[in-house]
């Protein structure tokens, strides 16, 4: 079963169960790939999204929340923060397994001694490229950072 279909069985299940909350992020989440798939289709494409692109928007809905949580909590609003915790939970369902920082730093370290990189923009792009999806991209970056220092 493909994301999008895993998608919306969740929001039937949702739907038919009177879960508001569930429902409305997986109706804000199919809202995101149809804006991408009208994008899509108006650059000429007409191909359907890849599981690497709904993947992506996904994985940016959880960043989203992510951000939305730190500022809420820095600026003293913990209701608005729980109710973004709880939506990113539910998001955090149709994302992959996070790598561990320990998993994280032997990725890298392997990555990095396989390529020729010469600075930290073309270290980046070697090693995101492999771990796109299965790490947060900030750790990563801190990592690679650590590596060429």
């Amino acid at each position: 079963m493909s994301l999008f279909e895993k998608l919306n069985v969740d929001l039937k299940t949702a739907l038919k169960s009177g879960d508001a909350v569930t429902s409305g992020v997986i109706r804000m989440i199919t809202a995101a790939v149809k804006n991408k798939e009208i994008e899509k289709r108006s650059a000429g494409n007409v191909e359907a999204l890849e599981e690497s692109e709904l993947l992506s928007i996904i994985m940016n809905e959880a960043k989203r929340r992510r951000d939305s949580i730190s500022a809420f909590e820095s600026g003293g609003r913990p209701d608005l923060a729980e109710k973004e915790k709880s939506e990113l939970s539910i998001i955090e369902k149709y994302l992959p397994k996070q790598m561990s920082r320990e998993e994280i730093v032997s990725a890298v370290t392997a990555i990095l001694g396989k390529s020729n990189v010469k600075n930290l923009g073309e270290a980046m792009k070697v090693v995101m490229a492999d771990l796109r999806g299965k790490a947060d991209g900030g750790l990563v970056s801190e990592i690679v950072k650590e590596k060429f220092s």
